[in-house]
């Protein structure tokens, strides 16, 4: 491998015969899916991405845009940050979320919902059931304490600095690093106030499908939820699949489900209104 690269040409040529190397966890380009649901065409296929134990990925998704995530071998979690690709200022606000839809655990049917009192992304599928909008993501100083080493380029990763990662591609900072909700990693609150993780790990296969109700920015990071009891460092690797979908209509059940709700589609109307 020295020789390799003191050789410029015999570096050159190295790199290009890695070409078509595939390897568990990497993004297909172009896209490439042999299970969309069906009516979706495979030129509506945008997004198709294997994330790493410990790795990240961002996309941004046009209003209207399906995500689907799995949770390939039952031992992922994908901590999730949402921003509004026409000004990341808004963002994904959790404390809102679990607010205005007077319940904290998410489920089919539930929104995500920006501080400016819009639907970023509505959960329109869920065979998962186990979420968590109460703990946010792993730092360095919580994963070096509890597995020895928390750097973003040691071996257990951080989900903070992972969304870190994600962020800064759309020239975002680590201030715009805000509390995220993870998928397929859950926590419950008991009758005393302590809080219970439900980190499985779960059966494989587990999926969820994310609506855009907006043009937004996705960052997922996925690494080992903060509670996680183990002593390991223990994660799995997530799929992340989307696809271009019509845009939520007025009759839409999700969308008139609740009072609050349906107000947070009417902001978001009113502000593609203009």
């Amino acid at each position: 491998m020295t020789q390799v690269l003191a050789n410029p040409s015999a570096a050159r040529d190295h790199a290009r015969a890695m070409a078509g190397t595939v390897v568990e966890a990497m993004p297909i380009v172009p896209p490439v899916a042999g299970d969309l649901p069906a009516g979706v065409s495979a030129d509506d296929l945008l997004w198709e991405e294997t994330i790493a134990a410990g790795g990240y990925a961002t996309r941004r998704l046009a209003r209207g845009d399906r995500l689907r995530l799995i949770d390939l071998e039952g031992d992922a979690c994908a901590s999730l940050q949402i921003f509004n690709a026409e000004m990341p200022t808004e963002r994904l606000n959790v404390a809102d979320t679990v607010k205005i839809q007077w319940n904290a655990y998410l489920g089919a049917g539930k929104l995500l919902l920006s501080d400016m009192g819009r639907v970023l992304m509505s959960l329109i599928e869920d065979g998962a059931e186990t979420h968590d909008t109460f703990c946010g993501t792993s730092n360095a100083e919580t994963n070096a304490a509890k597995y020895g080493n928390g750097a973003n380029s040691g071996p257990y990763p951080n989900g903070r600095d992972r969304l870190l990662l994600g962020a800064a591609k759309h020239g975002l900072q680590r201030r715009d690093v805000h509390p995220c909700v993870n998928l397929f990693k859950g926590a419950k609150i008991e009758a005393d106030g302590t809080i219970t993780p439900q980190v499985g790990p779960f059966a494989p296969g587990r999926s969820l499908v994310l609506r855009a109700e907006m043009d937004v920015i996705v960052v997922v990071a996925n690494c080992p939820h903060v509670l996680d009891p183990r002593e390991d460092w223990t994660v799995t690797p997530l799929r992340a699949t989307a696809w271009r979908g019509p845009v939520t209509s007025a009759e839409d059940p999700v969308r008139n489900a609740t009072p609050e709700g349906l107000r947070a589609f009417q902001n978001v109307e009113d502000y593609f209104r203009r």
